[in-house]
């Protein structure tokens, strides 16, 4: 599933050259900018010339890893505040992404205009040179660690949603004195043979966390507790847990968890000692085809409004804090280093887990 980028000497899509400070002067009446100005301009009309210019391009094409229907919602949102701008949304995983994107680069298609994907992806794209730095004045509403930074003032993405890696239970099955405060608390006697992980991301980040906090011996000794491999996602498992099929997991979602509870699911979500966070960033192609509409639907997405629905969603975000220490694996890091990574924890989940029935 995982890959490791091998195109930087066949991608010849050069960056512009960014001037040294952000436009904040007025716009000339009728003066068209090209792209390389509007990524950088923070004129007061901003919104404005953003919107007249997708009216007058017609549409935006927006690459996304948004699950359920929170795409959905954010695309008819979208609509609806900005008329006469199409939102055509496309949900694709983000590897697919990242290989769709590549392979409209090396055929010169420049299809997507706007992206919205987890960090380690973005990475990948950032290093083949498929992103383009931008401003948003959004950004300063957020921490400097959920922006990508880039030079002059640019930045490759913003933390648009956060979503948390946890312990989900079915909380009519599990005793409330077996329900594990920390990982410690998954040698419970209770969960032995009973607990299950899916085979994807989250379940080898939660792997990744123990090696963080408790060290190898410590994943080794899991073992013992019989977890399940199921080669589900695990929006899937967790309707495993819902149904008592499984009991619980270490690696769920916690937005899952609480969409699934409003639709009267008997299940709950905790924290462990870190919580794995999978972020999606708000990032704009290299070749935007509508490059006014790449940037009114980044801005959207970053701003107060498209925050809005994805709380809806139960997205959590980068400048909130609900009380427990998370980690980010992929950032700050190498994409080769990430990619290594994860196949390390990936190999150590399979070892100490058995095949499901």
């Amino acid at each position: 599933m995982h890959f490791l980028i091998l195109v930087l000497s066949v991608l010849s899509l050069p960056y512009v050259l960014f001037p040294s400070h952000l436009q904040a002067q007025a716009r000339k009446p009728n003066a068209a900018m090209t792209i390389s100005e509007l990524v950088t301009y923070n004129g007061k009309d901003r919104e404005a010339v953003l919107y007249a210019g997708a009216k007058a391009e017609g549409k935006v094409t927006w690459y996304t890893s948004l699950s359920g229907d929170s795409y959905k919602g954010m695309a008819k949102a979208f609509d609806a505040k900005y008329p006469g701008v199409k939102l055509e949304a496309y949900r694709v995983s983000g590897s697919d992404m990242t290989v769709r994107m590549m392979e409209e680069s090396k055929a010169k298609r420049y299809i997507v205009d706007a992206v919205e994907t987890t960090e380690g992806n973005l990475m990948f794209m950032r290093d083949a040179f498929l992103l383009r730095p931008y401003h948003s004045p959004h950004f300063a509403s957020y921490p400097e660690d959920a922006k990508e930074k880039s030079e002059r003032g640019l930045y490759f993405w913003g933390i648009a949603r956060e979503s948390y890696i946890g312990f989900a239970y079915n909380k009519k099955l599990l005793s409330k004195n077996a329900v594990p405060k920390n990982y410690d608390g998954l040698f419970h006697p209770e969960l032995k043979g009973r607990m299950g992980v899916s085979v994807s991301d989250p379940a080898y980040k939660v792997i990744g966390a123990m090696l963080r906090v408790k060290g190898p011996e410590f994943v080794k000794k899991l073992k013992v507790q019989e977890i399940a491999l199921h080669t589900i996602i695990p929006p899937a498992l967790l309707e495993l847990i819902a149904s008592g099929e499984v009991l619980a997991s270490p690696g769920i979602f916690r937005n899952h968890t609480l969409n699934a509870i409003s639709k009267g699911a008997p299940v709950e979500w905790l924290p462990m000692d870190i919580v794995p966070t999978n972020v999606g960033g708000a990032a704009i192609a290299v070749q935007p085809p509508h490059p006014h509409g790449a940037l009114l639907l980044a801005d959207y997405l970053l701003g107060p409004e498209g925050q809005a629905v994805l709380d809806k969603y139960e997205y959590g975000s980068a400048a909130r804090n609900l009380g427990f220490k998370k980690w980010r694996p992929d950032h700050g890091i190498a994409t080769d280093k990430y990619e290594k990574d994860l196949e390390r924890w990936e190999k150590q989940l399979k070892e100490i887990s058995r095949r499901s029935q």
